[in-house]
């Protein structure tokens, strides 16, 4: 389907077209008719499927533009999502007056009252600062008519749970809630029986969880070869851009620092790097003036890096939804990838697990690994993988 069938403004038509949007992605398809619909709705599809269009054309479609206030509320878990989110709603709005805008923490919560107080149709927020906006300022949600939870999932896994819960406290009044998510844990249902009415729910693809479209490839490393094995994977297969996950912020320091030494051009992004910064090194990735990013998980979630070739796995993901997010940065809209993950003999047990739970078709750059009969590491199974605290452990308790 096209988005000249739909019974679209014409201004809204004419922004669609100016960004080249054409015809409708299965997610965009399946669930328009039902937000526009004011129908509460849980949607699931695999990652790099269209949802924030999905999400974000409706919304500026419905936006009562001589209401001065906030109608759609859209909740994120990072920083980097919040600005992309209204990147492409400023796109898809241009040659209408809807005003989207963006609330996070690490920028000036006074230049961002302002921009409220001047008017605001589609706000895009993280939640902490979203919160400390309603106790420290006018912000008015009594006007929002939709609200938007995205990628729920990670904001399960950041701890953020407990915010949501208290944002949707604060939406006393009639509204239509949409929740987005590429996976759903029990907690994220549990939190969608509470708060949704009589929701709608729509599955694309859940019997391929990863991109059809994306192939994946698996390379055994050991302790003394895992960073040559890097370098000759990137001379031979020369990627035309490729994100490099790494599980820390020491680790991906340290392989940059590497790549720095043998002469190899790349940047690193991890959430300790100051906000402008992590915004900068994004945007010049986008514009493909970066080939090679080493980054940490915070560029695995939602971030939409439509022409990275490759995604590579330099140290093996901790768990089935990391694996899922980071390769989904690549193959996306319909375009062909390939995702590289390197293992050591102490991940056979998770890669079998991961093969299997994701519905792998596995290509093996060397022999293949015997899967049968593999058993977890000693001392629980599998790896720490370093849940998130969440980014408030000391806030003192609101009133």
């Amino acid at each position: 389907m096209k988005f000249t069938e739909l019974d679209l403004k014409p201004k809204v038509l004419k922004g669609l077209k100016a960004i080249g949007y054409e015809d409708l992605t299965p997610v965009q398809e399946h669930t328009f008719p039902h937000i526009m619909g004011e129908r509460d709705m849980i949607a699931k599809a695999e990652t790099g499927s269209g949802k924030t269009a999905a999400c974000a054309v409706p919304l500026v479609q419905s936006i009562d533009e001589s209401l001065n206030e906030i109608q759609a509320l859209i909740l994120v878990p990072t920083r980097e999502l919040s600005l992309q989110y209204v990147s492409e709603i400023s796109s898809i709005a241009k040659f209408t007056k809807v005003a989207p805008f963006a609330v996070y923490g690490g920028f000036s919560m006074d230049i961002q009252k302002s921009k409220l107080e001047h008017g605001v149709h589609i706000l895009v927020a993280t939640p902490g600062r979203l919160i400390d906006l309603i106790y420290h300022s006018p912000l008015s949600l009594s006007e929002v008519r939709t609200f938007v939870l995205d990628e729920a999932d990670e904001m399960l896994n950041m701890g953020f749970i407990t915010d949501i819960e208290f944002v949707i406290s604060c939406l006393v009044h009639e509204h239509q809630t949409l929740l987005f998510s590429a996976t759903m844990p029990k907690p994220i249902k549990q939190l969608a029986k509470k708060y949704l009415k009589d929701p709608l729910t729509i599955e694309l693809n859940i019997q391929q969880i990863a991109p059809q479209n994306l192939t994946h490839q698996f390379k055994q490393i050991n302790r003394g070869n895992h960073f040559e094995t890097l370098v000759n994977f990137l001379k031979k297969e020369e990627p035309t851009q490729a994100i490099i996950f790494c599980n820390s912020r020491n680790n991906c320091d340290s392989l940059y620092d590497h790549l720095k030494k043998k002469k190899i051009s790349a940047e690193t992004i991890h959430g300790g790097m100051e906000q402008s910064k992590r915004t900068s090194l994004f945007n010049r990735f986008k514009k493909k003036k970066i080939t090679l990013m080493v980054a940490t998980d915070v560029a695995s979630r939602g971030l939409d890096f439509s022409h990275a070739s490759h995604v590579i796995n330099y140290d093996f993901p901790r768990g089935r939804e990391a694996y899922t997010h980071r390769t989904g940065r690549t193959a996306r809209m319909g375009r062909e990838g390939t995702a590289v993950t390197f293992y050591a003999k102490g991940d056979l047990y998770d890669l079998q697990r991961l093969i299997k739970s994701n519905r792998i078709d596995p290509q093996w750059l060397g022999d293949a690994p015997n899967l049968d009969n593999t058993k977890p590491r000693k001392g629980g199974g599998r790896p720490y993988r370093g849940k998130s605290k969440g980014r408030r452990p000391s806030r003192k308790k609101r009133p």
